[in-house]
């Protein structure tokens, strides 16, 4: 009897050894994979590294499409909104704009019943389209 009791708690301990590797390891490379974020590269965590506003030091390129432009600067793998335009004179507006810094930036147009979505980021120092969703929007 005994024995069978320390079987099923050296059991015991190794399933929540293991669930807990997994949740840890699970979290760890599910944030990596959400956040896209620069490739092959990492934004400092460190708060001594302050992300810029803007500047001199920023590469600027707009990403331009039927809903007008989303201008976004790097600085390194810093990225920045620096402007969204809508091509107003075809109905386009802007829903949500995200000016950053961050590892990635976004901004969404609206006209009528539809938005597109733009997500940047930086990769080698060029802002760089890592997804452009459309959706149907409910009617209002």
């Amino acid at each position: 009897m005994r024995r069978r009791i320390v079987y099923a708690a050296g059991w015991l301990v190794a399933v929540v050894l293991a669930v807990s590797v997994g949740v840890a390891t699970v979290t760890a490379v599910g944030a990596s994979v959400r956040g896209r974020g620069p490739v092959g590269q990492e934004v400092p965590k460190d708060a001594t590294t302050a992300p810029p506003t803007a500047g001199p030091n920023l590469v600027e390129e707009t990403i331009s499409g039927e809903f007008g432009g989303f201008r976004v600067g790097c600085d390194g793998v810093y990225a920045v909104g620096v402007e969204a335009l809508p091509d107003e004179a075809a109905g386009w507006r802007v829903v949500s704009f995200e000016p950053g810094p961050d590892d990635d930036v976004d901004a969404v147009f609206a006209r009528g019943g539809r938005s597109i979505e733009l997500e940047v980021f930086c990769n080698q120092g060029r802002p760089t389209l890592a997804e452009q969703e459309e959706h149907e929007l409910a009617d209002e």
